[in-house]
């Protein structure tokens, strides 16, 4: 229904259509023409005309064509205004067309936000007021928030005032052009992770990270988002965890629509990541690659320790609200009162098939008593075995155990 979005189609589609054989001419002519008709349709819908905007959808298809453009020729657009006979409405002529103009705004943040109706409505007025290009959708308490401004903090906070924000994500416009026109890197590695302590011991073995919390696993858009972000014409994804496997591989088909060449390493924990990272040569082959890391992340058994929320069946007997659980392998394998006993329990257990190498990774509120307690064990039971500790941090499990 929307007719100037289809008028600027059908201009396009005419002028690509005359346009001489190659693809980057027909792109061009094809960019050109819906230029053209996007600034005659302020003078085509007396709505538009009134707010003295272009179309919107017509401006989709602008950014659409212009990336073609410039994709198929490797040109750099000049920066040039678009003017139409009816109203001029100045559009910026550059790789992001209808994203920020000379003087708009210069952050993008987006985050999810848990509120109630009534303070969504309040944010809304507030934002509105510190920028442009702002959508609030959602409901039932859950709300997907985007808007530009020049002073991110300020947006973040009027979403602290409303409720609760995470996955807060402020992106620099100039960031965004730069990345877009560096150059890509041969090879890089995507990895999920589950503790911001996590996060950042990835982020130091050169992988570009997704930070997931308890209950708000990453989808696939973030994932994808992430793949991106890594600028590479080969990517490593490490998802961390089996129910993120769907979503790798949604990520990962759609990398690939994209020409990046991308491999799913099913690893099922963080110390699997981690262990797949320590092998990780970006300078040998892709295939050679792939098969060290994913060789590494099968080799490294699992261990973690968790508290149990009520009372169940499992695979280890019937446990109670508040006891602590050791799962080896994704399976409970031992059922304890405390964390430090039930702790060297499954590490006992992991070891008992042999090992070369621990890696304990501690949560937030576990003191590093336990992380000496389990050292000594393995000191005074295993000889031949090395130990390493790291902090998990923030949103991370109580404890995770890698044997390799």
């Amino acid at each position: 229904h929307h007719f100037p979005w289809r008028v600027a189609a059908a201009r396009a589609g005419a002028a690509a259509g005359t346009a001489a054989a190659t693809a980057a001419e027909v792109a061009r002519a094809a960019y050109d023409g819906a230029r053209a008709a996007l600034a005659e349709t302020p003078g085509q819908l007396a709505v538009l005309g009134q707010a003295g905007v272009v179309d919107a959808g017509g401006c989709g298809l602008v950014a659409v064509l212009g990336a073609l453009w410039q994709a198929l020729s490797g040109q750099e657009p000049a920066a040039e205004p678009v003017r139409g006979p009816a109203v001029p409405v100045p559009v910026a002529l550059d790789p992001e067309p209808c994203g920020q103009e000379q003087g708009g705004p210069a952050y993008e943040v987006v985050y999810l936000l848990e509120a109630s109706d009534e303070a969504v409505a309040g944010l809304r007025s507030g934002l509105d007021l510190l920028g442009d290009s702002l959508v609030v959708v959602g409901g039932d308490g859950l709300w997907n928030v985007h808007v530009h401004v020049d002073d991110p903090g300020a947006a973040v906070e009027a979403g602290v005032e409303a409720g609760r924000p995470h996955r807060i994500r402020i992106t620099h416009f100039g960031d965004q052009r730069r990345r877009a026109a560096a150059p890509r890197a041969q090879r890089a590695v995507v990895a999920v992770a589950q503790g911001e302590g996590l996060a950042a011991l990835c982020g130091e073995a050169g992988a570009t990270t997704v930070l997931a919390r308890p209950g708000e696993q990453p989808a696939a858009a973030e994932l994808l988002d992430a793949v991106r972000r890594a600028h590479a014409r080969e990517v490593v994804l490490l998802p961390g965890g089996p129910e993120l496997r769907a979503a790798a591989a949604a990520a990962a088909e759609q990398a690939r629509a994209e020409g990046v060449r991308v491999a799913v390493i099913p690893t099922r924990s963080a110390v699997q990541n981690l262990a797949a990272l320590a092998v990780h040569d970006p300078d040998g082959s892709f295939d050679e690659d792939v098969v060290a890391m994913t060789a590494a992340a099968g080799a490294t058994r699992y261990g973690e320790l968790a508290v149990a929320e009520r009372q169940s069946f499992t695979s280890a007997g019937i446990c109670q609200a508040g006891d602590v659980l050791g799962l080896i392998d994704g399976d409970v394998a031992v059922i304890g009162a405390g964390l430090p006993e039930t702790a060297e329990a499954v590490l006992k257990r992991m070891l008992g098939s042999g090992g070369e190498l621990v890696t304990l990774v501690l949560g937030p509120e576990v003191p590093d008593t336990l992380a000496a307690r389990l050292e000594a064990y393995v000191q005074h039971a295993h000889l031949a075995v090395d130990t390493v500790t790291y902090r998990g941090g923030r949103w991370s499990a109580p404890l995770l155990i890698g044997v390799e």
